[in-house]
């Protein structure tokens, strides 16, 4: 298989990848940026919830402490979103399912009595003391890189200098700017551990963010039982379609001809010895029919596993399918190790059905193949340069591709705008 799979830390987590990742500078702006947000959270829910409070007896506070709920839960999803941009975690939906109607006091008391929503209170409000905290580690520790790595600037452009340190009653002034160049390097290093910090304190931020603002534990494991149910039965209506095929083809098919060759074989019988040249037409044309029934039977074997894919694994099926498909496939394939057979199979016959798709329904001149190992995941991806338009429609293709992923929890997204290009992706888990 082509590449290898980077398995060092110190690669994965080094300063150069830190420095390149979008993540830090994104999760820098967010703990240096966010204190003035959860200060205006912390300020304006304090005084609309005193206010609400206040006035409860009068029965204004009802519709103030409401309408201050409804504020609240609009910050907690502007948070969410934030969470994600600042720190690339993605966090679902917590809120409880409301009424239907139009009843809006039924829609608030279903609000107040959601654990999300206080669960958001407490967020928005703990967003001041924790932005406070993060606005000043960030503060100290690159206004220090950024002032020691410029000292030789400053220096050269104030002659006066400051001074370095003081011994009894003398001060050592820093004004020539070579002797300030050991500065420079420390700089760096300080840099370098504010990068560090800035990831570790936005991954502890994040985890905040999850526990308050997604779901709560019995919620995931009710979201994650209903997915399980949704995919094992598309799973078993994939495997009936799949038998209904292999029925339909076996009839159609290879059933039809081996009955054309008998029916050729009795009349041949009948002929042999009234009609020898009949009787030996009649032979070599079920002989051809026998060879078509093969064949086809063989094919179809192909269609339900491909031997090459037991044998060979992943790497030579898929070389196999792109050099008989009908455009130019480049193949790419990454893998330390054999997924599994469940995983290698479906694999398999996504990119098959997808090559398939692009000869018939593209018009591409080009297409790619490129399956990688992500963490617990095996991703495959098929990208063409054709017209795009493709979709997951019921019944579909593309849809039974989704169905075979989700038989083992996998995820098939298709992202096909008009005019191109298309891009199939699967996501299959390895462990499971």
């Amino acid at each position: 298989m082509n590449g290898t799979v980077d398995t060092s830390s110190s690669r994965r987590f080094g300063p150069v990848r830190i420095l390149k990742d979008s993540l830090t500078w994104r999760s820098a702006a967010y703990l240096a940026l966010h204190f003035p947000v959860g200060l205006a959270y912390f300020v304006g829910l304090t005084v609309l919830l005193s206010v609400s409070v206040g006035t409860l007896v009068i029965w204004v506070g009802v519709l103030g402490l409401a309408l201050t709920m409804i504020l609240w839960r609009f910050a907690a999803v502007l948070e969410r979103r934030l969470a994600y941009l600042a720190f690339g975690v993605r966090i679902p939906s917590p809120y409880r399912a409301l009424p239907e109607g139009t009843n809006l006091l039924r829609k608030w008391r279903a609000m107040a009595a959601d654990p999300a929503t206080w669960k958001d209170l407490v967020y928005l409000l703990l967003a001041f003391p924790i932005g406070l905290a993060e606005f000043i580690m960030s503060i100290v520790l690159w206004t220090t890189a950024l002032s020691l790595i410029t000292m030789p600037v400053w220096i050269l452009s104030d002659h006066s200098g400051y001074p370095y340190i003081t011994i009894g009653n003398h001060e050592i002034w820093l004004d020539n700017p070579i002797t300030t160049l050991p500065a420079v390097p420390i700089g760096l290093a300080v840099a370098v551990v504010a990068m560090y910090a800035v990831r570790i304190v936005g991954t502890a931020h994040g985890a905040i963010a999850r526990y308050l603002l997604g779901p709560s534990e019995t919620q995931a494991l009710r979201a994650r039982t209903a997915q399980l149910q949704a995919s094992r039965a598309r799973g078993v209506d994939a495997a009936e379609a799949e038998r209904r095929r292999i029925e339909r083809d076996l009839h159609d098919g290879a059933q039809q001809q081996l009955l054309a060759v008998a029916m050729d074989l009795g009349r041949a019988r009948a002929k042999l010895e009234t009609d020898p040249m009949a009787a030996q037409e009649l032979l070599q044309q079920a002989h051809a029919g026998a060879k078509e029934a093969i064949a086809e039977l063989r094919n179809l074997a192909r269609g339900i596993y491909p031997a090459i894919l037991t044998d060979r694994g992943l790497d030579a099926a898929i070389s196999a399918v792109a050099a008989r498909a009908q455009v130019p496939v480049e193949v790419e394939i990454d893998l330390p190790t054999r997924p599994p057979a469940a995983v290698e199979s479906i694999a398999y016959f996504i990119v098959s059905e997808a090559l398939t798709n692009t000869a018939k329904y593209a018009r591409a001149t080009q297409a790619y193949v490129r399956i990688t190992r992500d963490q617990n995941w095996v991703v495959v991806e098929v990208s063409d340069n054709g017209v795009g338009g493709a979709t997951a429609a019921p019944g579909g293709g593309l849809a039974g591709l989704a169905d075979r992923a989700a038989g083992i929890d996998g995820i098939l997204t298709v992202n096909s705008p008009a005019g191109g290009p298309t891009v199939i992706r699967a996501d299959l888990p390895c462990v499971w």
